[in-house]
């Protein structure tokens, strides 16, 4: 494993066949949004209960006041970053084919990428827990707990709650895109989330090189990681970008 190798990193972007990003908490944490875990993160500031099935059924109210302080207020305000933006330009400019993303945050929206799979799912929309009936997030949520116009179910936001199974759809089409990649770029990701921790491995089984960025070496560092760019998304997207730019102006 190499570090802070962004010469040899930059030919390996500019010279993949299919590179695929996996995104975690750690790019989002400069656009204002903290970790979930950790010494700052929102599980040391609030009871994950009610992101349980069960509770959410037997407490909607509760739940939906929390969910919506935290997923929709809170995050609600955070606007991609410089990390974010890149990506997008990247994307754009066929030098990565896909994002596969751990965030519900809608950043990497946001910031123009398109070919985006949210293993976790997304904030955007909520469905009915009775028939499945999907709606826009933004126009239900000023009467809390949300109910579907069409049976009056109760409102679900579309992302994981804990104890729920990955959608089948985006757990196969990360699979499908990590066993064709050459390059993989982890990104702010501890490998600590499982089943998503496992699609890096997929990759790497199937002989795509790995560059990691990140704050602190992850569970992928010393296993799987090529080459370690160890500092703020922001910081090493730029740097390597700024690489990029110079290679392709020397060609």
């Amino acid at each position: 494993m190499e570090k802070n190798n962004y010469q040899k990193a930059s030919n390996w972007i500019l010279t993949s066949k299919y590179t695929v990003v996996f995104t975690g908490a750690g790019i989002s944490v400069e656009s204002g949004i903290p970790p979930f875990r950790g010494e700052n993160g929102l599980w040391s500031k609030y009871n994950p209960i009610f992101l349980e099935t069960n509770y959410f059924r037997a407490h909607p109210k509760k739940s939906w006041e929390l969910i919506k302080e935290i997923f929709y207020d809170f995050f609600g305000q955070a606007k991609p970053n410089e990390s974010h933006r890149i990506l997008a330009k990247w994307e754009k400019n066929k030098l990565i084919q896909t994002i596969i993303t751990q965030n519900i945050d809608n950043l990497h929206h946001e910031a123009g990428s398109k070919n985006i799979l949210e293993f976790h799912g997304t904030a955007q929309t909520l469905s009915c827990i009775d028939c499945n009936m999907q709606y826009c997030s933004k126009k239900f949520l000023n009467s809390l707990p949300p109910h579907c116009s069409d049976c009056g179910g109760l409102l679900k936001p579309d992302f994981v709650f804990f104890s729920e199974p990955i959608p089948t759809i985006v757990h196969q089409d990360s699979i499908t895109n990590a066993k064709i990649a050459d390059l993989f770029i982890l990104v702010g990701t501890t490998g600590e989330i499982m089943p998503a921790s496992m699609i890096p491995y997929v990759a790497k089984e199937n002989g795509a090189k790995f560059i990691e960025i990140n704050v602190n070496p992850s569970k992928y560092t010393k296993s799987i990681t090529d080459i370690f760019l160890q500092g703020k998304a922001t910081d090493v997207f730029m740097k390597l970008d700024k690489k990029i730019l110079s290679k392709k102006e020397e060609n």
